[in-house]
């Protein structure tokens, strides 16, 4: 028998897939969190974006077809006219994956590069949007007092100033969004890259901060193997003036995202307001230790 958030999900699937010709028949959750992805036989994988989210699918999948005419490794959405909606909620449908395990800083640090030193596309991305459903979240927690609300909001208000000071850094490019390590896929020949919802042109040091961060906020890997992915890459982003502000940032996003997932899972609710702590400065120094929420 499923669990509710699994029927739900199942639920909007079943439409999207029948849309488009397909059988929901078989279908396997991979992993419900900030999109729902779902295995259909045949190996193709379908992801279920919130309500709201059409245009970052659109872009995902216009950005994944770029990389391949660039020979990039990525994901690769099916070729059909995609992103599909159906009652609100847009899916993008992919190929498989190969056998693979998850990738890890040292297998990002090439393909960020790579990525980076891409010509602008024949198309426009937009700028990066470091702030986006940041303010949502927040104000949608279920589980959060009015003192720590107000609080996080005037924050999020003080790091949009601060966005906009951000001193001279390297040469503006395509930037990933969500680089981390999780989002690279190993397999047997390859290392692949994934999730480009939210892709666009940016400070590259964005994308470095996500990997200082789980060395400098989350003390989940070591110093030693940060600076082999800063070798790896060719720049160490903690050096640039501005790195505590994208940090502070990532901070604040990691801490809504938390909120937002105690909504659906109140297993994770102590593990938010632990967060909250930290960004407060109550928590002690950094690195906080903070564990992953799904």
């Amino acid at each position: 028998m499923m669990s509710p958030r699994i029927q739900e999900s199942f639920d909007v699937l079943e439409k999207i897939v029948q849309a488009v010709g397909l059988s929901p028949n078989g279908a396997e959750p991979i992993r419900l969190a900030e999109n729902d992805l779902w295995r259909l036989p045949g190996q193709v994988v379908v992801r279920i974006a919130r309500r709201g989210q059409s245009a970052a699918a659109a872009r995902e999948v216009q950005v994944t077809r770029w990389l391949a005419q660039n020979s990039v490794p990525a994901v690769r959405p099916l070729d059909m006219d995609q992103p599909v909606t159906v009652d609100g909620r847009t899916a993008t449908f992919w190929e498989e994956l190969p056998p693979h395990r998850a990738g890890d800083e040292s297998d990002l640090a090439p393909l960020l590069r790579r990525l980076h030193e891409l010509p602008s596309p024949p198309f426009t991305l937009g700028e990066i949007a470091p702030f986006v459903r940041i303010a949502d979240r927040i104000k949608s927690a279920q589980s959060v007092s009015q003192e720590d609300r107000g609080w996080l909001l005037r924050r999020l208000e003080e790091l949009q100033g601060a966005w906009k000071e951000l001193p001279h850094g390297l040469q503006q490019c395509v930037v990933h969004g969500d680089a981390w390590g999780g989002n690279t896929a190993v397999t047997l020949n390859n290392v692949i890259l994934m999730d480009f919802e939210r892709t666009a042109a940016g400070p590259p040091e964005w994308d470095l901060t996500s990997t200082a961060v789980a060395a400098d906020t989350f003390g989940k890997i070591s110093r030693t193997k940060y600076s082999k992915f800063c070798e790896k890459y060719g720049h160490d982003v903690m050096e640039w003036a501005g790195y505590p502000t994208l940090r502070d940032i990532r901070e604040l996003r990691l801490t809504s995202f938390a909120l937002q997932t105690a909504n659906d899972n109140p297993a994770t609710l102590e593990q938010a307001r632990y967060r909250i702590a930290c960004v407060r400065g109550l928590a002690g120094p950094r690195p906080w230790g903070w564990k992953a929420v799904a």
